[in-house]
């Protein structure tokens, strides 16, 4: 049985894109034909109100190689990404996104890498045609956050785009979060990794099905909040230094009353000093509530994802 196990697995996390399937498998099969290895490709689908589920089962009956997994209501990109990784049988696992940006064409590069004594080889981004200003700058800000305070470093310019052996998959087996944020749990996880990098392209067809600055704003507190305690002490040092100016400016109100000479006119900008202070004191609360949310997550011990049904997967015995 393991001498039939395929040598890459394809995971590919799709929501409502009916008109990039065929492209995408278009290219990737070449790709395959090329290398000459065995393969499978898991379409990891949130269930999706247009034709995609028709599509992909039409591609099944053509290409043996196809498998399907549908879950139970919509669970998110990086919830389906997981699950198609932990279901994969591939000796290795390559995650890439069916709109194209990615270039199938890549992953015969990546594979090679492996050989070299690698266990995750990531595409890191040169260049990215079809993004908007912000979202570069919302994607710098985000990375050098994450960087500059997690535990972990996680590479820059990345996304889930990246090939990893069994050895990793197994080891993400035996993590226990239900955030789903790749990139930072296969940094986790380390061993030897390196990158190639790529010029993204546009999208072959449609629109992005989430929200490009909640998305990013989501994942880069992800990013953050989900492996580094650091912004808890900040805001404490913060909180020091913010009770520190109080003493002291409630020290020089209490001297100008004993001298009787008011030596600050218009001493009532406290309130605006007060109001800066609760707004601080309000963002640290946020901040203690995305902790306690994370942990209120974790504690429920709810599954990541749930599968519906598979379609081309073998039976388990």
């Amino acid at each position: 049985m393991e001498n039939n196990k395929p040598k890459i697995s394809v995971v590919v996390p799709v929501y409502k894109e009916e008109l990039n399937i065929r492209p995408f498998l278009a290219r990737i099969e070449k790709v395959f034909e090329q290398m000459a290895k065995s393969y499978e490709i898991i379409f990891a689908l949130d269930p999706s109100p247009d034709r995609t589920e028709e599509v992909i089962i039409e591609e099944i009956n053509r290409n043996p190689n196809i498998k399907l997994m549908v879950f139970s209501r919509r669970f998110g990109q990086p919830a389906a990404t997981m699950a198609g990784i932990l279901g994969c049988s591939g000796e290795t696992c390559v995650a890439i996104d069916v709109d194209l940006q990615d270039q199938p064409e890549l992953i015969e590069k990546m594979y090679v890498k492996l050989s070299e004594g690698y266990e995750v080889v990531y595409a890191k981004r040169r260049s990215r045609k079809g993004e908007t200003f912000i979202k570069r700058v919302i994607s710098h800000v985000g990375y050098s956050l994450i960087n500059r305070f997690s535990d972990v470093q996680i590479p820059r310019n990345t996304g889930d785009f990246r090939i990893m052996t069994r050895r990793v998959i197994e080891e993400l087996r035996r993590l226990n979060e239900s955030h789903g944020f790749l990139r930072g749990l296969v940094a986790y996880v380390g061993f030897k990794q390196t990158f190639i990098e790529y010029d993204r392209d546009e999208r072959y067809s449609g629109k992005g099905n989430y929200n490009r600055l909640t998305g990013s704003l989501k994942i880069g507190l992800n990013g953050l909040i989900s492996f580094s305690s650091k912004p808890l002490f900040m805001m404490s040092i913060v909180g020091f230094v913010i009770a520190g100016l109080s003493f002291l400016l409630g020290a020089w109100y209490v001297v100008q009353k004993i001298i009787g000479i008011d030596l600050t006119p218009g001493l009532s900008t406290t309130v605006l000093v007060v109001s800066f202070f609760a707004g601080v004191q309000l963002l640290g609360l946020g901040l203690i509530g995305e902790y306690v949310g994370r942990i209120y997550d974790e504690v429920k011990g709810r599954p990541m994802y749930i599968v519906d049904r598979q379609v081309n997967f073998e039976k388990k015995a």
